[in-house]
């Protein structure tokens, strides 16, 4: 078990390695997702990567394994295995939403002693979700946290939770096209990440934080910091600088070349293609489809082709800077890294942290020794 109480606030283990619970990545990672945050037990993992081939295995293993531990009153355990149980199901499915409501019911449910405060902020005419915890000691300064692609912020809890006990206040929201924001207020994902950051720093009337994007959500917060002269310093970790440049050259030059000459036709192809069948390139594609409320598939890859390296403006940060990256992360090609770090030309500092297997961190955000990742954090920002 990777948690525990104590005197009312929760206290995570991150368990060090990255596991094989999976042959393939494509649910390997998804299982060590959870456990490497601390939220899952090892057994647990093991039993389902023992019986899972598809899709459709995943969710009635995640959903046995729920009912498993609801059993056992294991309800942190439960609530995400009811998360990961979503995650793999189609965006049409009517049980996707049943199954986000079961995750943060029972979330709240296993953390509601902790000194943690959820609002929603007025953005437009709907809201974005925040989850605020306090320092536990006397507050060093205030970190703002988000993910990116696919990402809940109660999945980051165990890091805000750490920046807590060590000093700090944190603050973990939701954007457009994220979480509670898309799925109960319908706000599709933008690139203009500096808009939702502007709510979120005027609401909490913050001056000086530190803002870290996970995943994506690396791509988004160097955006946002572009513009947003409170953010003073920037961590991202997981991100490419330009999403389109991270396919391969020829496969890029061809949706390129059929984006412009050919949609309907390449739309057309793209259903056939992913709409029946499984796998990392058609959930992608449905899952893009879902954070953008676009319909056909080439709309839905445009917000790609917009979290370009010209639109991400590394020209204008101008704070101090770290960018992690795992070696063998399996999502973003290395090259990215020092992309990222050369394009920073006007940063107050930029510091660059490549995480390797002999350190059970070279996977996509640390996956495998996220407490690592969190000391390199801290020790950073208290340094510079």
């Amino acid at each position: 078990m990777a948690w525990v109480r104590s005197y009312g606030k929760s206290r995570f283990t991150f368990p060090v390695g990255y596991e094989r619970f999976h042959k393939r990545q494509l649910f390997n990672f998804q299982l060590n997702r959870p456990y490497s945050f601390g939220y899952a037990k090892s057994a647990d993992m093991k039993e389902a990567g023992r019986k899972i081939k598809t899709f459709t295995d995943w969710k009635r293993e995640m959903l046995l394994l729920a009912e498993k531990a609801i059993s056992e009153e294991r309800v942190m355990n439960a609530a995400f295995c009811y998360r990961a149980a979503e995650f793999y199901i189609k965006s049409n499915d009517p049980e996707k939403v049943v199954l986000y409501d079961k995750f943060i019911d029972l979330f709240y449910k296993a953390f509601k002693n902790d000194d943690l405060e959820k609002v929603n902020i007025p953005y437009g005419d709907a809201f974005l979700t925040a989850i605020k915890i306090p320092s536990v000691a006397e507050k060093k300064g205030t970190i703002v946290i988000h993910g990116g692609f696919d990402s809940f912020i109660e999945e980051f809890y165990s890091m805000m939770r750490y920046f807590s006990n060590h000093g700090y206040e944190a603050i973990g929201f939701e954007g457009p096209g994220q979480g509670a924001t898309l799925r109960k207020f319908g706000i599709p994902i933008t690139y203009e990440w500096e808009k939702p950051t502007k709510t979120i720093l005027d609401y909490f009337h913050l001056e000086d934080v530190t803002m870290i994007g996970i995943s994506m959500g690396g791509w988004l917060c160097l955006r946002a910091s572009a513009f947003e002269s409170r953010i003073k310093r920037v961590i991202a970790t997981g991100h490419a600088i330009d999403y389109m440049k991270s396919m391969p050259p020829l496969f890029r030059k061809i949706h390129l070349w059929c984006m412009e000459h050919c949609r309907n036709f390449m739309n057309r192809m793209a259903v056939m293609k992913f709409e029946k069948r499984e796998g990392m390139a058609p959930w992608v594609v449905d899952h893009l489809k879902y954070i953008t409320k676009k319909t056909k598939p080439l709309d839905a890859l445009e917000i790609y082709m917009q979290m370009n390296e010209e639109n991400i403006h590394s020209e204008l940060v101008k704070q101090d800077v770290l960018i992690l990256t795992g070696k063998k992360d399996h999502f973003i090609p290395f090259k990215m890294h020092d992309m990222q770090l050369k394009a920073l030309v006007n940063a107050k500092s930029v510091t660059g942290r490549i995480f390797t297997e002999k350190e059970h961190a070279q996977n996509h955000c640390q996956t495998g020794n996220i407490e690592l990742a969190l000391k390199t954090m801290i020790d950073w920002i208290e340094r510079i």
